[in-house]
């Protein structure tokens, strides 16, 4: 099976999806062939790998790069990204699946699967650990590897951004502030509700009476034109007379 849902799309719906797919493909398997497992190619950003394989603990994540012809932001060239953050997730072997090399990729050894040439295998990591399509650098205060944009920051005791902030997210109630609850059950949450409605309605009320404006003024303008012409046609039937 082979699958290119919308990057919109949430995990858990269509990892339950698949598992009735997967479900309804074991129903029509013979007895000897039961055991085995309907083999899937899962086409989704490579930022959503833990989540897939919550649901999925079979798979793995090919470090094949998905382009997109007709996409502006997925595919190669000049108006593209430079790296497509698309991968390919399947529960088949990595080793039995062979990249061209003509695209950039290369056989490791001590993976036993085939990865880009600028994804280097970490001797500490033991593994060739870009996610990204770059070359990661390895922390050894946070003893792994991480993209080559991050630093380690003392004061969060981890890898981040350069000028991050140290704070981390806010946790608490984007309303009130409040670290006690969430936005949901903020009991604010109406009057903040009321306050939104009452600034779409006198933005709508203003589009609206835009909109009259543009309209009369058309019709004043249709209105002048029509008299202009009506008086020419009287002067020349008189001239004509």
């Amino acid at each position: 099976m082979v699958t290119d849902p919308p990057f919109g799309g949430l995990v858990e719906p269509l990892a339950v999806t698949f598992k009735k797919l997967i479900a309804m493909w074991k129903k029509g398997q013979s007895q000897d062939n039961n055991h085995k497992e309907l083999p899937i190619f899962w086409i989704f950003p490579y930022f959503f790998e833990s989540r897939i394989c919550q649901f999925f603990p079979s798979f793995q994540m090919l470090d094949y790069q998905v382009d997109y012809d007709n996409h502006a932001l997925y595919k190669h060239g000049k108006t593209g990204r430079k790296q497509s953050p698309v991968r390919i997730f399947t529960n088949i072997p990595p080793n039995k699946i062979i990249l061209p090399v003509e695209e950039g990729y290369r056989f490791c050894p001590l993976c036993q699967r085939y990865v880009s040439l600028e994804n280097q295998h970490c001797e500490h990591c033991n593994s060739c650990t870009s996610k990204d399509g770059r070359k990661w650098n390895h922390c050894f205060l946070c003893k792994k590897c991480v993209k080559p944009s991050w630093i380690h920051c003392s004061i969060c005791n981890h890898c981040a951004l350069p000028g991050h902030s140290c704070e981390g997210p806010r946790d608490g109630c984007f309303i009130c502030g409040e670290l006690d609850h969430k936005r949901s059950t903020c009991p604010n949450i109406s009057a903040a509700t009321r306050v939104s409605k009452a600034v779409r309605k006198q933005k709508q009320r203003k589009s609206n009476k835009m909109k009259m404006e543009t309209t009369k003024g058309q019709a004043m303008n249709h209105t002048s034109v029509t008299r202009k012409k009506k008086r020419r046609e009287r002067a020349h039937q008189y001239l004509c007379s």
